[in-house]
């Protein structure tokens, strides 16, 4: 019996002549070639947010750097944010929250404390704004991440069946018989995986960035309301 599965076995590679993962497409049932296509699509969407991820997000890093490079060296911080225009710029809406409020502080009679509370929380929001900004489409890394090996894995499952319900019918328990249906069922797995990899790989590490980023959105605005209220006092 061994000696008969060895010999199927290689028999049936000498015809498919190794895996050809188009044909197991093709050959699959239709219900593992929708599953098949929507990890596929799954994947390449994986892949254009993980490269528009790291284009925006050096290019926003960048953009700061020059900014609080030339911020602190000003002499007015209003007549940098007018003149340099840095709406553009995550650090520069974090500063033009924070500035917004304290005009509308200075040279009317306030209290002291609640204008530091306001502009705080004011440079807060803004600073927790540009985060969620930045990590919109991380929860679609972290669900593909999450739920593509068992989409693909139901594949596998429902062509698993599909396979031995083939073997009731034709009578055949042959490993010829058996061996190209469970190819085209594994491979719905090996989709999900390939999915499901990059994109949990990918959140991590795009994760990891956000927070360091937004850390560093909030550092500033801690300096900068340091010297705003400062200011006040002084008035």
């Amino acid at each position: 019996m061994t000696l008969d599965l060895l010999a199927s076995t290689i028999s049936f590679a000498g015809e498919s002549g190794g895996l050809n993962p188009v044909k197991l497409f093709l050959d699959a049932d239709i219900v593992v070639q929708a599953i098949m296509a929507g990890l596929v699509l799954a994947s390449i969407w994986v892949w254009a947010i993980i490269i528009t991820f790291t284009l925006r997000m050096g290019a926003a890093s960048r953009r700061c750097n020059e900014y609080e490079e030339g911020f602190w060296e000003a002499q007015n911080f209003e007549t940098y944010q007018k003149e340099r225009r840095r709406g553009d710029v995550p650090m520069g809406k974090v500063a033009g929250a924070g500035l917004g409020e304290w005009r509308r502080n200075v040279g009317v009679k306030v209290d002291a404390e609640g204008a530091r509370q306001r502009i705080a929380l004011i440079m807060n929001a803004a600073v927790g704004e540009e985060a969620d900004k930045l990590s919109d489409r991380l929860n679609f890394l972290a669900t593909v991440g999450s739920v593509a090996p068992f989409v693909g894995l139901f594949g596998t499952v429902w062509g698993i069946m599909k396979s031995f319900f083939d073997i009731g019918q034709q009578q055949n328990s042959s490993l010829a018989v058996v061996a190209p249906g469970i190819s085209e069922a594994l491979f719905a797995t090996a989709i999900g995986l390939f999915a499901a990899i990059p994109a949990v790989i990918a959140y991590n590490r795009f994760s990891h960035r956000v927070n360091g980023f937004e850390s560093r959105l909030q550092r500033f605005a801690d300096h900068l309301h340091a010297a705003l209220t400062r200011q006040l006092e002084q008035r």
